[in-house]
């Protein structure tokens, strides 16, 4: 029996455009309280989370794997991760949540070896690293005026701090050469999650070129059947989903930031023809990619 994994922007809130730019803060009790400190596991699609953990504790389940965490800590939980948490009732500290891409787009350009640091679920012990951890929550808090403020530029802002952050996580990495974190990771992490996580890679790898369930089922040395039950197991949605999903999410950043036509975004994502591709982009989004371009465009006009 399948299993649907929830998509959400912030834990129970409706899911936001994946285009648009977001750095949003709160305390870890604001909402876990709301959820008796256990949150189901669930998936953010295009928006990585952060936890930098000041007091309690619990445990995170991030692809199926248990990581057991204690104050002070920093939990990094990337884009398209199924994670659920079970927090103590004493937990606390900030929690930010971020569009993923705009980061990796900064850190690309300014550092390109934290792309490593974005991209892992990963537990941080923050106590072996003090020097970093004092340079901590002055970030924190910056980001969370950033959010409080609502002023123009504000989700640059965060995204500039949130890769000092990252910074930081980095420093903190290379103070401890064995993480803590690291061997219960190593111990509990599926075969399973192991072959899924290898399968994501492939399709950021090969989606361009259209690769078919077939092909990533072939290269991992599975059936397509048993690729998409691995799937719908840890993912909660089938191999073709997933692919698919990531083309279109493609796509909407082409519709929405570049200047190339329609037939050239068709051609770029593999497509044969553009009529091919406005009506696979129409079946996932919903609209038209003219459509969706226009409407994107008005959503990101200045207000008059």
């Amino acid at each position: 029996m399948s299993v649907s994994i929830p998509k959400y922007a912030l834990y129970g809130d409706e899911v936001q455009p994946a285009w648009l730019d977001s750095v949003h803060v709160e305390q870890i009790h604001e909402r876990s309280s709301l959820f008796d400190y256990e949150i189901a596991p669930h998936v953010h699609d295009n928006l990585i989370q952060l936890l930098y953990v000041t007091v309690g504790g619990g445990v995170a389940v991030i692809d199926g794997a248990r990581w057991p965490f204690a104050a002070p800590a920093l939990i990094v939980v990337p884009a398209r991760h199924v994670h659920g948490w079970h927090f103590h009732r004493d937990v606390d500290g900030p929690v930010v949540t971020a569009a993923q891409r705009p980061l990796e787009s900064l850190a690309a350009v300014g550092a390109p070896d934290l792309l490593a640091h974005i991209r892992r679920p990963r537990v941080l012990d923050i106590g072996v690293a003090p020097r970093q951890a004092e340079a901590l929550m002055p970030l924190f808090e910056a980001i969370e005026r950033e959010n409080r403020l609502h002023a123009p530029r504000g989700a640059a802002a965060g995204t500039a701090l949130l890769m000092a952050i990252f910074v930081q996580i980095a420093r903190v990495a290379e103070a401890q050469p064995a993480e803590p974190a690291e061997p219960a990771l190593a111990a509990s992490r599926t075969r399973k999650a192991a072959v899924v996580e290898r399968f994501r890679a492939a399709v950021d790898t090969h989606f361009r070129e259209r690769w078919s369930v077939d092909q990533h089922a072939d290269a991992l040395g599975l059936s397509a059947g048993q690729l998409s039950r691995l799937c719908r197991e840890l993912l909660g949605s089938s191999a073709l989903d997933i692919i698919n999903g990531r083309i279109v999410h493609e796509a909407t950043r082409e519709l929405v930031y570049s200047t190339l036509s329609i037939k050239q975004i068709a051609s770029v994502l593999g497509f044969a023809d553009e009529a091919y591709f406005g009506r696979f982009f129409k079946k996932h989004a919903g609209r038209t990619p003219t459509e969706f371009r226009e409407a994107a465009h008005r959503r990101l006009e200045p207000p008059a």
